[in-house]
């Protein structure tokens, strides 16, 4: 149940980014990215007599790469005692995304990965000369086990789970419109489709903001996760485009995570 869970919250914290950028036009008003954002969000567990459990924490904050020029992402996200107390299960995820400034497609993923006792660090480099994402991962407990290595076909506009998140903000959503997204994710490149459902009014860290329903296609056979289940992503419907909540409905139980901050570092 453990991996499952790791599985599941993993995802949770990173469920804004499974909607990308698809061969869309953007809307031209605001770059997604502004240096020094931080987004700060909380997760919670709900199953039977366990309502709204905290645990996790989680971060996005944007920066520039040390080429100067494209866009640093760093993704942090951590268990809460809860998780710990409940479960017997703590994590800690660590994410650098390098993304490119123009055309806002993943450059290099580099994760940390801390599950228990066990450690994974990995590396995606994205080859759009090449149309190729080569991922590799090592474990730092266990040097004798040779690296994991994955190599997969991308398209011009592939993107992480990160880089992802950003784009989103940038796209021109519509009730009733529809894609199909190109998402890599451990060297493995998904085909997800998505569709805006809705709009909705939620209350959030800002006040009652008017949102995008949008529904990513992310459980079932060949999917990001091969089980029952089902994901809504709330996108507030202004020129931010924050992704103010979102939802998964397992069958583990239903997480959630809301937005509780956003602060521009300097």
């Amino acid at each position: 149940m453990k991996s499952n869970f790791s599985r599941f919250i993993v995802l949770l914290i990173l469920s804004v980014s499974c909607i990308s950028f698809v061969q869309a036009q953007t809307n031209g008003k605001n770059s997604p990215y502004t240096d020094g954002e931080v987004l700060t969000y909380e997760g919670k567990f709900s199953k039977l007599l366990l309502r709204g459990i905290s645990v996790a924490d989680l971060s996005f904050q944007v920066g520039k790469a040390s080429d100067g020029k494209n866009f640093l992402v760093k993704a942090d996200a951590k268990s809460k005692g809860t998780l710990l107390s409940l479960f017997r299960f703590s994590f800690v995820q660590n994410i650098e995304s390098t993304i490119d400034s123009e055309k806002f497609t993943a450059l290099k993923t580099v994760k940390r990965d801390e599950q228990g006792e066990r450690i994974r660090n990995s590396e995606a480099n994205f080859d759009y000369t090449e149309k190729k994402v080569t991922y590799v991962e090592t474990d730092s407990k266990d040097a004798a086990r040779p690296p994991r290595r994955i190599a997969s076909d991308i398209v011009d506009e592939t993107h992480d789970l990160i880089s992802g998140i950003y784009s989103l903000r940038n796209m021109p959503l519509a009730v009733g419109k529809n894609f199909v997204l190109n998402i890599s994710d451990s060297g493995l490149v998904y085909q997800i489709p998505v569709r805006v459902t809705a709009k909705e009014t939620q209350n959030t860290v800002v006040g009652k903001v008017s949102c995008f329903r949008v529904e990513p296609e992310v459980f079932g056979k060949g999917r990001m996760i091969e089980s029952k289940g089902n994901m809504v992503i709330w996108i507030s419907d202004d020129n931010r485009r924050l992704p103010v909540r979102s939802q998964l409905n397992t069958n583990l139980g239903r997480i959630e995570v809301r937005l509780k901050k956003i602060e521009v570092k300097k």
